[in-house]
């Protein structure tokens, strides 16, 4: 049985192959041209047409505590009937963006992907054979990438079953089929992704069985103490009305002015929610002021905050 830390590596491995974070962005928004997923969101990105993101936001929705559950509700049939026009919502997609803050969607997150992909995955290694922390991870990864089976019996066709090869070679067998198989994918967005085999492979050669720690993974390091961090691009401050916000150096950041850029997105401005106030989120701001008759400062002062996130 993996110990809890072991637990935690093989699912930041996965998390920087996601989106690039050691702890997952959690309002990671992503619509890639041609993937049959269409849009995913999440620390693990899950996706429309899977019918999981569906999962996803009405258990956070029914949380009664969900800060942004009375604005996602109504969007929630059209995830049921799988919209394919989600792709193109912005507004949608910034709202997903902003959910990151709430500390009730981050720990609905972890228990969702923790419950599908997770426990699947360990359930699966465990019914295979596989004990060590790098063979979990591997399966835990095709469990989330997807086409899992069609590559285990790939491998054991090609190059036996596990109880013959022992472990580590049908787990060394097994990802360069499936390095293969990615290298030669007819889609191109998948081709882009041979590097997670590659990563495995590196780990294999150095023989990481156990995922010690610090290891460094597509350039960023998995270690305790970036394993205990905060999440980036999540915020739980400063509060809306707290302060002014203007273009300033070092930019303004937080949950205040994320929820500016909700507001502003909610009334049709083309601005993304990240909660960074840059030179693009002030000029947006001036044209807003400027179609409703306001003086074009480019500054959201305390009144005025109030006004556009009631």
């Amino acid at each position: 049985m993996l110990t809890p830390t072991q637990k935690q590596t093989a699912q930041s491995i996965v998390n920087l192959f996601e989106t690039g974070v050691v702890l997952g962005d959690y309002g990671s928004v992503t619509v890639i041209p041609g993937d049959t997923g269409h849009l995913t969101f999440g620390r693990s990105q899950t996706t429309l047409s899977s019918g999981n993101l569906l999962d996803l936001l009405q258990r956070y929705c029914t949380n009664d505590g969900a800060r942004f559950g009375p604005r996602l509700s109504p969007w929630l049939p059209r995830f049921k009937a799988i919209d394919l026009s989600l792709d193109n919502e912005l507004r949608l997609h910034n709202l997903l963006r902003a959910t990151a803050d709430d500390p009730i969607m981050r720990e609905t997150q972890d228990q969702f992907f923790d419950e599908v992909y997770w426990q699947t995955a360990a359930r699966i290694a465990a019914n295979l054979g596989i004990t060590s922390a790098l063979g979990t991870a591997v399966v835990y990864d095709s469990t989330v990438h997807g086409s899992w089976k069609a590559m285990r019996d790939r491998t054991m066709a090609q190059s036996g079953s596990l109880a013959a090869l022992g472990e580590k070679k049908w787990i060394a067998a097994y990802v360069a089929t499936r390095r293969a198989w990615l290298t030669n994918h007819p889609r191109s967005d998948l081709r882009k992704t041979a590097y997670r085999m590659e990563a495995f492979q590196r780990l294999i050669e150095q023989g990481y069985w156990g995922l010690e720690l610090p290891l460094v993974i597509r350039g960023a390091e998995i270690s305790l103490s970036t394993l205990r961090a905060t999440p980036p691009g999540c915020y739980d401050g400063p509060q809306p009305g707290t302060r002014a916000i203007a273009l300033q150096s070092p930019l303004a950041r937080g949950l205040d002015v994320r929820l500016v850029q909700l507001g502003l997105s909610e009334q049709g401005v083309p601005i993304k929610a990240d909660g960074i106030f840059g030179q693009t989120s002030a000029n947006l701001l001036k044209q807003y002021q400027t179609k409703t008759g306001l003086p074009a400062t480019g500054v959201a002062d305390s009144t005025w905050i109030a006004h556009l996130i009631a």
